[in-house]
């Protein structure tokens, strides 16, 4: 074997060994960062089915009881301002989700004055469509939980990814940045104060 051959097989090994090395870095990242995408549109379908029924809720209680105009108003205007705030998977940023979660809450604000506000009616209460639609809610508030802690799982394991070293150095030549995580509102570690009126 010829002693210049040498060198060139080790830079052909070298230079193969960090092709692969930035291939599967890249790769495994851009893995990561697609599922953490997906889960994000899991979430999105969540509020969705939620704001899908809370028109079929807002019927069923309008046609059902002549109650507080102002407390319907709330959840259908509620429910139009968090249609209107959109959060791009692709790039998205700590103000956006402070955005969509105040919209969110406002919702789940809205609704639970609804759902308080309809106790004073017992008919409606024992109405058959009413009950379906208040365990469908429940479900879906469940439902946007759990994709919501699957978003946040997907996001754990792609910033661990593109954070840990040797990764991290080629996260930035790769243009991988941090996405952002669910967080809970301000104040949610503290138990609900719950009062039953039963006058």
């Amino acid at each position: 074997m010829k002693k210049w051959l040498i060198p060139v097989i080790v830079i052909v090994v070298i230079v193969f060994v960090l092709y692969r090395w930035f291939v599967g870095f890249n790769n495994n990242a851009v893995i990561l960062q697609e599922s953490a995408k997906t889960t994000w549109s899991n979430v999105e379908s969540s509020y969705q089915r939620r704001n899908d029924l809370i028109g079929n809720l807002v019927q069923t209680v309008q046609g059902a009881a002549d109650f507080e105009k102002t407390t319907l108003t709330q959840v259908i205007e509620a429910r139009a301002k968090a249609t209107q705030v959109t959060v791009d998977p692709t790039n998205i940023t700590p103000e956006q989700m402070a955005q969509f979660q105040q919209a969110q809450s406002g919702v789940s604000s809205a609704l639970s004055r609804l759902l308080v506000t309809v106790e004073q009616y017992p008919d409606l209460k024992a109405n058959q469509n009413f009950l379906e639609l208040q365990s469908q809610l429940e479900g879906t508030e469940n439902r946007i939980n759990v994709a919501r802690d699957r978003y946040n799982e997907s996001v754990n394991a792609y910033n661990i990814h593109i954070k840990k070293f040797p990764g991290s150095l080629l996260a930035g030549l790769f243009n991988f940045d941090e996405m952002t995580r669910f967080a809970a509102e301000e104040g949610a570690e503290k138990a609900p104060d719950v009062k039953f009126d039963f006058k």
